[in-house]
């Protein structure tokens, strides 16, 4: 699995890498603002359809690696709070068993 993550994490510097070459080449071109707008807009689009498929793929890792950590969160939450719980109840019984005790002291 870390070969995967690890590729995944790579893949996505590439990406973010060529995107900002990119970005950065067109704004500091002397060009007028709108032409550069334009070819920026038109090198994203090209970019975005010819590496679409890597692009849904991140976008589906990056899903899942979200819900997995959601999953984890909430599962230790509820660890958590269950531990609380569990030290509630057990105060509560032993303050129970203090009065329990204490009572019986004084029955005759």
């Amino acid at each position: 699995m870390c070969k995967k993550n690890d590729a995944f994490v790579f893949s996505m510097g590439i990406i973010a890498g060529v995107i900002g070459g990119i970005i950065g080449g067109v704004l500091f071109a002397p060009k007028s603002g709108e032409e550069s707008r334009k070819e920026l807009k038109e090198t994203a689009c090209e970019l975005y359809e010819k590496h679409a498929p890597q692009i849904i793929d991140a976008k589906k890792q990056a899903l899942e690696s979200v819900d997995l950590m959601r999953y984890k969160l909430e599962r230790q939450f509820k660890k958590i709070n269950n531990a609380i719980k569990s030290k509630k109840m057990l105060k509560a019984k032993e303050l129970e068993d203090i009065e329990n005790s204490s009572d019986s002291e004084f029955d005759y």
